[in-house]
């Protein structure tokens, strides 16, 4: 515990609590809990988790809701908290050929094979305010959500393999260090 403070341990404490009751707001207002955090701010909790290199989303969600919204301080939360986990293994490389495919963009190809997905995106809106998320009551209805694509979606660079632009790489199933 950082003690080089005037006031010491009493003064940590203090802003320790100052914090706690900060990071709640007004007590009028019901307090969010992590499952709405988790399912209402999947991107958010998406971005906690990939840069804290560690997928859960309820931990993700409850170091959002501890750091009052800062995805920076939530991160370095997740990455703190990953250190403190035994390493129990190392994970084969995952077939990306035959994923569903959700979003699929490609700055290489703009006629890709397999057809561009633009998913659930930001880039095709105006980035204006929407208030009627704002209003009291029921949620709108979104709509049907179209399936990812049902087929495999070739990989890019296979095509550019075999026009000789990619070195192909021995597979190698050395274990990673422990």
């Amino acid at each position: 515990m950082y003690v080089a403070v005037k006031g010491g341990e009493r003064a940590i404490d203090a802003a320790h609590d100052w914090l706690a009751r900060a990071r709640r707001g007004d007590a009028d207002v019901p307090e969010l809990s992590v499952a709405q955090i988790r399912e209402q701010m999947t991107l958010a909790v998406g971005r906690v988790m990939a840069e804290g290199s560690l997928y859960d989303p309820d931990l993700a969600a409850l170091a959002i809701k501890q750091a009052r919204g800062d995805l920076i301080e939530a991160i370095f939360l997740i990455r703190a908290y990953r250190t403190t986990l035994p390493r129990f293994g190392a994970t084969r490389p995952v077939d990306t050929g035959a994923m569903d495919c959700i979003r699929r963009v490609s700055a290489t190809f703009k006629d890709v094979p397999g057809g561009q997905v633009l998913g659930p995106t930001f880039d095709y809106t105006h980035r204006l305010l929407d208030f009627k998320l704002a209003a009291e009551g029921e949620a709108p209805d979104a709509g049907e959500r179209p399936d990812a694509t049902p087929d495999p979606v070739p990989h890019v660079t296979e095509f550019l393999g075999r026009d000789g632009l990619i070195e192909p790489a021995e597979p190698d199933d050395t274990p990673p260090p422990t």
